[in-house]
């Protein structure tokens, strides 16, 4: 479906060798994985241990902690635009929701990278560009389901953005709270006639 493209010049210079490929992606998924348990300053040390490599592995591929904050971001931020098009055969109102329930953890992260970012490189392009491809695949999803008539017209990604990404911000020791936070919101974002 062509409105649902998403297309981005984010992707950052993967290697082409398989076995430097499969250390560059072992890497991303490690960083994701401590900086979610152990907060963006984390020492690297621990990111190139549990990727199952040398130190001298990780600065080949990333020689600053700041490059390895972007490819992580930036993976990030690809796995929900890749999401927003693998819906798209989805009605339009399941489409989004299903997307928003992702959109939560994905806000999550994306705080923590993105104030890690603006801290080591304020004038980051990478931000930017991620903050369009985001907002490009929301909104094709929320104009979809507006066409369907299946969500509010008096609304807009941002909108709809800034109320999830504040739902997964809530601190809760109940892990169903947010699940139920969200439902609520969904619920206010549907289309209803008014009463004549």
């Amino acid at each position: 479906m062509s409105n649902m493209s998403h297309e981005t010049d984010i992707q950052l210079q993967r290697p082409k060798r398989a076995d430097a490929r499969r250390n560059y992606d072992a890497l991303v998924a490690a960083a994701r994985a401590v900086f979610a348990e152990d907060g963006t300053s984390a020492p690297l040390e621990d990111v190139a241990e549990r990727a199952g490599v040398g130190i001298g592995t990780l600065y080949r591929h990333f020689p600053t902690r700041q490059a390895l904050l972007e490819a992580v971001y930036v993976d990030e931020v690809e796995a929900m635009a890749r999401a927003a098009q693998d819906l798209s055969h989805l009605p339009p109102w399941d489409a989004l929701s299903q997307w928003l329930h992702q959109y939560v953890g994905f806000a999550a992260t994306k705080r923590a990278l993105n104030e890690a970012l603006l801290e080591a490189a304020p004038d980051s392009d990478v931000l930017l560009t991620c903050r369009t491809a985001i907002a490009g695949a929301g909104t094709a999803l929320v104009e979809r389901a507006q066409r369907a008539g299946v969500v509010r017209a008096d609304t807009n990604f941002m909108d709809v953005g800034r109320m999830v990404a504040g739902i997964a911000m809530v601190p809760t020791a109940d892990p169903g709270q947010k699940e139920r936070m969200l439902e609520l919101a969904l619920d206010g974002l549907r289309y209803r006639p008014r009463d004549s």
